[in-house]
């Protein structure tokens, strides 16, 4: 599966749940510091670690810097492959026992088109399952098919419905399925406030949490995310990692960024006041939406969702057409961001339902 990068441009970008009020000062205060003798060097990661590591309240060790978490999910799926090879050839049996031992990444969709992606990459089977109506986690499900996969993809809050995953769930799949990789994407953790680094990282080896700092702390162009796990639950992954994998830019970029928390608490503060308003235009106008611990809104527009989606493109505002996911037709997800770009957004979607049938 080829990703197919969705729509960009200039304009108000509210459709690839970005920051919208940008980095903070202090990250472009440090890449203009950079030296051109900083940029010579091959640099060592582990100072930016342990700033990271105190930041998430964990042993430096429990942490894997990456070029995006992005690359972290790919690394999950790498180092699935490799053990699944790994069984294979060690198991001394014929070719169709052999290729019982290559068990399945599996996703619950709608999902992060991403998953998938890495997922075949690594050359691992993909299998999906389905949201419950009204998307209610699968738990059930999930724990049955994930005793006969290696990876397991999750995201809290999913993308892109926003919703979370129930309280426990993660402690009942991760014992019930002792053997399989659990990864949880905790891509916007910042707006929802949950997380599983802590206790539950320790007590289940097989749980993986991945983070961003694309979305709260805006550093998407930087590509820097991180892995967080017990050390023993990133070995595997640190030995499919190549090294020196994040620039010079990211590491100074992170470590200014999390230095402003300030930063991040009111731009936060702004998600959350967003979400309320989108909220209440969709209330006003009858529309179905879902509310969201992320920093995006899915709402149900109708059977032209893809033509509201590009009428708001020809005015300047760029939201995510999400009709063709899983469950989601006649869906649209926007992201929710600094109150100006919400109400620009908003004033323009409620020109282009009132003209949709002109």
């Amino acid at each position: 599966m080829t990703y197919k990068i969705p729509q960009s441009g200039e304009g108000v970008r509210l459709h690839l749940n970005e920051n919208s009020a940008g980095c903070s000062p202090a990250v472009t205060a440090a890449l203009r510091n950079i030296r051109p003798d900083d940029v010579a060097k091959y640099l060592d990661h582990q100072s930016v670690t342990d700033t990271t590591a105190r930041w998430f309240g964990v042993d430096p060790a429990w942490v894997l810097l990456v070029n995006g978490l992005d690359e972290g999910l790919s690394l999950a799926a790498l180092a699935t492959a490799k053990e699944n090879r790994r069984r294979a050839t060690f198991s001394g049996e014929n070719d169709a026992r052999r290729r019982s031992f290559f068990a399945p990444a599996l996703i619950v969709e709608p999902a992060f088109e991403m998953y998938r992606v890495c997922a075949e990459i690594a050359g691992l089977e993909v299998r999906t399952l389905r949201f419950g109506p009204d998307f209610a986690f699968p738990l059930d499900a999930l724990v049955a098919a994930a005793r006969d996969a290696a990876l397991v993809y999750l995201t809290d809050p999913n993308n892109p419905t926003g919703l979370p995953i129930p309280e426990g769930a993660l402690a009942t799949l991760a014992e019930a399925a002792p053997d399989t990789r659990i990864l949880v994407d905790e891509a916007y953790a910042d707006f929802s406030g949950r997380t599983i680094i802590g206790p539950l990282l320790d007590r289940h080896r097989n749980l993986i949490c991945g983070r961003t700092f694309a979305k709260g702390h805006g550093l998407a162009a930087m590509r820097i995310g991180a892995l967080v796990a017990h050390p023993d639950a990133l070995a595997p992954l640190r030995d499919c990692c190549l090294p020196f994998n994040v620039s010079l830019g990211a590491l100074r970029a992170l470590e200014a960024a999390l230095g402003d928390d300030a930063w991040l608490q009111a731009y936060v503060a702004a998600v959350r006041e967003s979400k309320t308003r989108i909220y209440d235009f969709c209330d006003r106008r009858g529309l179905q939406y879902w509310r969201s611990d992320g920093n995006f809104v899915l709402i149900r527009v109708g059977s032209d969702a893809s033509a509201i989606v590009s009428r708001m493109a020809a005015r300047g505002i760029l939201i995510r057409d999400r009709s063709n996911a899983p469950d989601c037709a006649g869906c649209i997800r926007i992201t929710a961001g600094t109150i100006e770009a919400t109400t620009t957004c908003l004033t323009t979607l409620e020109e282009v339902l009132e003209t949709r049938n002109d």
